[in-house]
């Protein structure tokens, strides 16, 4: 990895010298060390199978307009771009990190769980795109975005009900209303929450398939920057 090319903005790096060390050495472990665990984000089909009744289209596949990064320029690009957290009066202090638990069948994580009443509208939490829209067995009402670049892909799910209008190939907004806080697919009924995944967008463009990348410290950082 280069020398310098984790550099923040001065406002950011003269904050909390000893904390900001352990948030980014988190952020190298989790963007740059974990090759063997891009597989945490199936195709939309292996997450479940899609619940509209006639056959699923074929995922489409989106190719960054900028080319490929690397996990630690994609974690640079994501804190330049300052993301909300995508729950609607959730503060980044309530949020706890659940990127690396344990689940079913072996699995890791690699997501934010942000807990809520159920209702609560879940934000866009960036400017961007949406790819796809549409319910599955594991992540009940899901949604993939990407940023405008396409570098980044962000991936919301078990939402109780979707903004109406919502359509893939839509431009949204940061703070753009999604839908709502559920316990759809797998969430366990009473706990409400939003499953939330930033991925790096594959050279490929499958966008489902990327490796996934802790938005926790990503999001202590911005806090902190904004200060």
């Amino acid at each position: 990895m280069r020398a310098g090319l984790l550099t923040l903005r001065p406002r950011v790096t003269l904050w909390m010298r000893p904390r900001s060390i352990a948030l980014w050495l988190a952020l190298l472990v989790g963007a740059c060390a974990r090759p063997s665990y891009t597989m945490s984000a199936p195709t939309p089909e292996t997450r479940g199978a899609p619940a509209s009744a006639g056959p699923a289209a074929a995922p489409r596949e989106v190719v960054g307009t900028t080319g490929p990064m690397s996990g630690s320029e994609t974690v640079n690009y994501i804190l330049g771009r300052g993301l909300i957290v995508p729950v609607a009066g959730v503060a980044v202090s309530q949020l706890q990190d659940s990127f690396d638990e344990g689940r079913d069948e072996g699995r890791v994580h690699r997501a934010l769980d942000i807990l809520a009443p159920r209702g609560t509208p879940v934000l866009s939490a960036d400017d961007g795109r949406i790819l796809r829209v549409r319910p599955n067995t594991l992540g009940g009402n899901t949604v993939y975005a990407t940023d405008p670049q396409g570098r980044v892909v962000y991936y919301y799910a078990h939402l109780d009900a979707y903004q109406p209008g919502l359509a893939e190939g839509a431009t949204i907004a940061r703070g753009d209303v999604l839908g709502t806080v559920g316990t759809t697919g797998n969430a366990p009924k009473d706990t409400p929450h939003l499953h939330f995944q930033v991925m790096r967008m594959p050279a490929d463009g499958k966008y489902w398939d990327g490796e996934a990348i802790n938005p926790y410290p990503l999001f202590l950082l911005m806090q902190a920057g904004r200060r």
